[in-house]
């Protein structure tokens, strides 16, 4: 077996930051050995310089909004205006068109130290709702593409049925449907998990699936042991919608219905009640924060603090791109927390990596990823601690840096599988990052 040797000048080790560490990496792609005390860098090792902590774990994406960036910055407007752009965006994709685009956004992504995504994928059939010769061409496009950038990626495949409670999609979501659940079962069964990807299930909301279908995508994962994501309660307007529907909450619902617990994340999780919050954290149902779209959109604050106090584990992603950098991710989660509170300190700066490493990969069914440990999956970051933002910094307060002060530019390295696909900056399979962006969203507009 070939051995990859690397030496960390700084390691964040899950508590605290150990200078001089050396790890080995297997042909297996995974952590054989990790050695701390090793003041230089052995004969022949990769030297990584600044603070190496596990790959981060981008917990929710939909990698076509990335076309949507600054376009929907324009003027005012609600979460239901900017879906509206979404809605165009989304008729241009063909299974070619995403396959581009989603490798220049997974680049991206390498590029800031993401090496797990988590693809909440509802644009399954051709505009109009007709099948794909391959029904799976649009999340075969998402699973290569992720390939091609170097990445990991947990396709949960979405199941989304209805505009709303008791209506038919409407014509912009004829193609996300898949008419009724037991039909969305059967196309994701024929999916196929290989070595970089994972398949696991989601539900887009309450209001896209009927409550009598909930528990036929719940027992899909649960018969599989897959991961089970849903969009919950991100806006009043769903929480008023699901009240007079079936008189409670969409939580609630979801409870009724079998959807909650350990192997399921509730993304968003903004406008909770007390029950609700109960809810979650007694079934261990995850959580995944994304603040950066939350704030984008005006969504409000949801109250991560009280549903980790009971419970509910949190993970972090960038949903629809706004920026793509899970350390402002974790930082907004700690300053909107204050903004709400007025007082500091509600996560220290190892628990918001935690969430945006080991727990971000847990709700992404990677139980083997996000540590630095012998066994885990060789996934690793390195941030700069000499940059404009992080120079001056005590190195043993590195994860107070990465959290407080770093963001994406200052990644300089990205290993998956004990791989480099990301060196002194520069994405080693795709040798141009910011032109394929261009060239692909340029597609979808022309």
């Amino acid at each position: 077996m070939s051995l990859t040797t690397y030496w960390l000048e700084h390691a964040w080790l899950g508590t605290h930051v150990e200078p001089g560490v050396a790890l080995e990496a297997g042909g297996d792609g995974r952590v054989t050995a990790l050695r701390t005390g090793v003041e230089t860098p052995p004969p022949g090792a990769e030297v990584l310089r600044g603070l190496t902590v596990p790959g981060l774990a981008n917990a929710h994406s939909h990698a076509f909004h990335r076309a949507l960036r600054s376009v929907v910055q324009v003027g005012s407007g609600t979460f239901w205006t900017w879906r509206d752009v979404m809605y165009k965006v989304a008729q241009n994709l063909t299974p070619d068109s995403y396959f581009a685009l989603a490798r220049a956004v997974y680049a991206e992504m390498a590029l800031a130290g993401i090496t797990n995504v988590g693809e909440f994928h509802y644009v399954h059939h051709a505009p109009g709702g007709a099948p794909y010769a391959d029904p799976n061409a649009m999340g075969e496009a998402l699973i290569e593409a992720a390939a091609a950038a170097g990445i990991r990626i947990t396709l949960l495949d979405t199941a989304y049925l209805s505009a709303g409670f008791g209506q038919a999609p409407n014509p912009h979501q004829l193609r996300f449907s898949d008419g009724t659940a037991d039909a969305w079962a059967e196309r994701v069964s024929a999916l196929k998990p290989r070595a970089h990807a994972l398949i696991g299930a989601a539900i887009h909301s309450v209001r896209a699936v009927p409550a009598g279908q909930l528990a036929t995508v719940a027992g899909w994962a649960e018969e599989r042991r897959a991961p089970l994501h849903v969009h919950l309660s991100e806006q009043t307007a769903e929480n008023d919608a699901c009240q007079e529907a079936h008189g409670r909450t969409p939580t609630q619902l979801l409870a009724d219905h079998g959807v909650l617990g350990p192997r399921t994340t509730g993304v968003h999780n903004t406008h909770l009640t007390d029950i609700d919050i109960a809810l979650l954290g007694g079934t261990t149902t995850g959580t995944c924060m994304c603040p950066t779209t939350e704030r984008d959109l005006a969504d409000g604050i949801g109250p991560a603090g009280r549903l980790q106090h009971a419970g509910s584990p949190l993970s972090l992603g960038s949903d629809s791109h706004a920026v793509i950098d899970l350390l402002e991710e974790a930082r907004a989660m700690e300053l909107n927390e204050r903004l709400r509170s007025r007082t500091r300190g509600h996560w220290t700066a190892n628990a918001l990596l935690t969430a945006a490493t080991a727990d971000g990969h847990a709700a992404l069914g990677l139980a083997d990823a996000g540590r630095l440990e012998a066994g885990a999956l060789a996934d690793f970051t390195t941030i700069a601690l000499d940059s404009v933002r992080t120079a001056g910094a005590v190195p043993r307060l590195g994860a107070e840096t990465a959290v407080f002060a770093a963001t994406a530019a200052d990644v300089r390295h990205t290993v998956v599988g004990g791989r480099h696909i990301v060196r002194d900056g520069a994405h080693t399979l795709v040798p141009d990052v910011p032109s394929a962006l261009s060239e692909s969203i340029a597609a979808l507009r022309a």
